[in-house]
């Protein structure tokens, strides 16, 4: 099996790619680091392809290792023939090669194993053979015997017969080419049919599955893990109905032998085998095959849609320059208040009660404005969790008072609280804020969230930011390292300063684990600040194939190296001076360079034989000489910043809004139109032309125009519309 040919017709990519690609995985290089410095090498793959193809080669090594070990085992029981072992070397998965397995895997104690230790196995050869005129029940009785073991005697013609039809029925079962058959057939005809076990809530949660049946091959992803949740909550019961019938005339036409010279009790015999094959073992391990595979395609799904999710919520453009005020609302306990300056360092924190059941208004809004004039505070981060509507009536009409008082322009904007609990209760949160509570920790985070959300949200474990559908009913390990893959990338695409970035924001830098990190960070806090990237390699445990991996994500602004400011790899230095001094004459990528290179570069093909280097580093040389140390995020729609509040019943059918995407899922997507109830453009309102994933259309952190549909204030639903009238 050429597994680099293989990946290669999957992905639509050349065979070279894949194997360039490949070999510098081998070689401990990181995903980041092939796609932004080894394009030369991979064809330009992007990180999303890289990932990809690197899931790909996992899983057919793995399918490699499994057929090795197949293949010894069954040589090893000396039933190993050509046949079979060419069968097993052009399996294509996992799935084709146990099948292909089973009639010689280990198994327990079957009816069929008992009945073979009974000696009844030529008399299933006969049943199968079909050339007996004498009845089943004589041909059965020349097998009864007693033994010293009273397990193994076989003292009816009856028992003998259903011994050797067991025996027949596990022959049947393990026919991998007839389990194929009934597994394909199967998964194209078959339907998923669940009901509501007794006792299930009328108009629950699961309710329209308590009576409902669809095709397996068209059910798509979400209300398969929605089943298996109701399965598991013990409210549905749920099974695979296939076409049994057709299975069952397919499976005689191929054993019984059309014009067989038998007795018509060894046909019916037969028959009887064939039938308890599909029905006691076929078919509940083909619908156990199936289930498994629905579960891990909507799995997939699931995990794809919450790491673009994801991505798109992590390169949020951040809020730069502004001195901003987190507020984590709450009603019992008052709403914690944290002012942090223009670099998120926190210069005070209060907590104000002007929420049930305190009802402090007046003298939380004389605190806040006195806040607002010491510390000129310009914007406020209001986190969505518990009192939030409350807090934001509260800030809707400070803005208005502070507007007429002092003429200030003030505005607030909504961010999600997910995670931000998990956070302030970490070890990470009490070492970064020693003397606060969690309260306070927790509104200093809502408030980076807003000027910083890539910095922010990486100190959170990524499946608890909310931004997916079912994740807990993922397998939390494979959701784990998809997730960590997304934010690895967005970190590493808008790099790093490496004077001022935490241990968490370091760690997903390429090359970097969580133990370099934490010695980069105390390497800083020991010698102070870093002035060239080469002293890197004076932190202990960074070495030279570390270095080289994360030596380009990470910045040094002011340092003694200009070139250290860029995502420019070290590798690349002379190269880039060179270029420079052909440009400009200059040999120094120091001052307003970006002025005086060229708007393009001229004969890139010569440049790049003179340099040495490949036209594709080129390229990216000059473009980040361009524009040294561009933010990728700043692409990116900025949040919806606010200055009036607006209630669900301020809604009305036809009404068109603003709004900013805050979730994604299989049938539409939910948008924040600021009334605290996101609402959801259902996926055939989202476009008049047909889509099959709402992705075609928008993506997290979009700003978008909807219509009201309609509202339902007592169920607090909100359907939108972003198709044109």
């Amino acid at each position: 099996m050429n597994i680099s040919r293989m990946i290669a017709q999957e992905l639509g990519i050349r065979t070279g790619q894949a194997e360039a690609a490949v070999k510098l995985i081998d070689e401990g290089n990181t995903i980041p680091f092939i796609a932004r410095y080894r394009k030369e090498a991979t064809g330009s793959l992007n990180d999303e392809q890289l990932r990809a193809l690197g899931e790909r080669l996992a899983y057919l090594r793995g399918l490699q290792e499994r057929k090795e070990a197949v293949l010894a085992s069954v040589e090893e029981q000396g039933k190993l023939t050509d046949a079979l072992r060419e069968a097993i070397e052009q399996a294509i998965t996992l799935v084709e090669v146990e099948d292909l397995y089973l009639p010689y895997r280990p198994k327990r104690r079957t009816r069929a194993g008992i009945a073979r230790e009974k000696g009844l196995e030529p008399l299933a050869g006969i049943l199968l053979a079909q050339n007996s005129l004498r009845p089943a029940l004589e041909e059965a009785e020349a097998f009864l015997h007693e033994d010293e073991n009273p397990e193994l005697c076989v003292r009816s013609a009856e028992e003998a017969l259903q011994g050797a039809e067991d025996i027949v029925a596990e022959l049947v079962s393990d026919n991998a080419e007839l389990r194929g058959y009934i597994r394909e057939v199967t998964m194209n005809e078959g339907t998923l049919v669940s009901s509501a076990k007794s006792g299930a809530e009328e108009g629950g949660t699961y309710a329209m599955y308590y009576d409902y049946e669809e095709a397996v091959r068209k059910m798509p992803g979400y209300r398969i893990l929605a089943v298996n949740r109701g399965e598991a909550e013990k409210i549905l019961t749920v099974k695979i109905a296939a076409p049994a019938d057709r299975i069952l005339r397919h499976l005689e036409g191929r054993i019984l032998r059309r014009g067989a010279h038998c007795h018509e009790t060894i046909t019916e015999s037969l028959i009887r085998a064939i039938h308890d094959s599909y029905e006691r073992l076929t078919a509940p391990s083909v619908s156990r095959d199936i289930r498994n595979e629905l579960t891990e395609r909507a799995q997939t799904g699931a995990i794809e849609v919450f790491g673009k999710n994801l991505k798109q919520l992590l390169m949020q453009p951040p809020i730069a320059g502004r001195t901003v005020l987190g507020w984590d609302p709450a009603f019992r306990t008052g709403c914690k208040l944290a002012v942090l300056d223009p670099t998120g360092k926190v210069l005070d924190t209060a907590v104000i009660y002007p929420t049930a059941p305190q009802m402090k208004v007046e003298e939380s809004l004389k605190f806040l404005k006195e806040w607002i004039r010491r510390y000129h505070i310009e914007l406020i981060s209001l986190g969505n969790g518990t009192a939030s509507r409350e807090s934001e009536q509260v800030i809707a009409r400070l803005i208005r008072e502070m507007a007429a008082e002092d003429a200030v322009q003030l505005q607030y904007v909504i961010v999600s609280e997910a995670g931000a609990s998990v956070y302030s209760a970490s070890k990470l949160a009490s070492e970064e804020f020693p003397h606060f509570d969690v309260g306070q920790r927790s509104a200093a985070s809502i408030g980076r969230r807003l000027q910083d959300p890539l910095a922010e949200l990486v100190k959170i474990d990524p499946k608890a930011i909310g931004v997916g559908q079912y994740q807990h009913d993922m397998d939390q390990k494979r959701l784990g390292e998809a997730l960590g893959g997304v934010v690895e990338d967005c970190v590493n695409s808008v790099g790093v300063d490496l004077n001022t970035a935490s241990a968490p924001l370091l760690s997903y830098i390429s090359g970097i684990n969580k133990t370099i990190a934490g010695n980069i960070v105390a390497y800083r806090e020991e010698n102070g600040r870093f002035v060239r990237r080469a002293d890197l390699k004076k932190v202990p445990r960074l070495g030279e194939k570390a270095f080289e991996q994360c030596a380009g994500f990470l910045r040094i602004h002011g340092g003694a190296e200009p070139l250290d400011d860029t995502s420019v790899h070290p590798e690349s230095y002379d190269a880039a001076r060179q270029l420079i001094a052909l440009l400009t004459g200059e040999k120094q990528a120091a001052g307003s360079l970006p002025d005086r290179l060229p708007e393009k570069l001229p004969d890139p093909k010569s440049l790049s034989e003179k340099l040495g280097i490949g036209e594709i580093t080129l390229q990216d040389i000059f473009s980040e000489l361009k524009k040294p140390s561009r933010d990728p995020r700043e692409e990116m729609p900025a949040p919806v910043l606010k200055s009036s509040v607006m209630d669900m019943e301020d809604l009305e059918p036809g009404m068109e809004l603003m709004g900013t995407v805050r979730n994604i899922v299989d049938f539409g997507a939910f948008v924040d139109i600021g009334v605290h109830q996101d609402g959801l453009v259902h996926i055939s309102e989202m476009s008049d032309r047909f889509i099959r994933n709402p992705m075609e259309v928008v993506s997290v952190g979009d700003v978008v125009k909807v219509r009201v549909k309609s509202v339902d204030p007592k169920k607090k639903r909100i359907a939108l519309s972003m198709k044109k009238q």
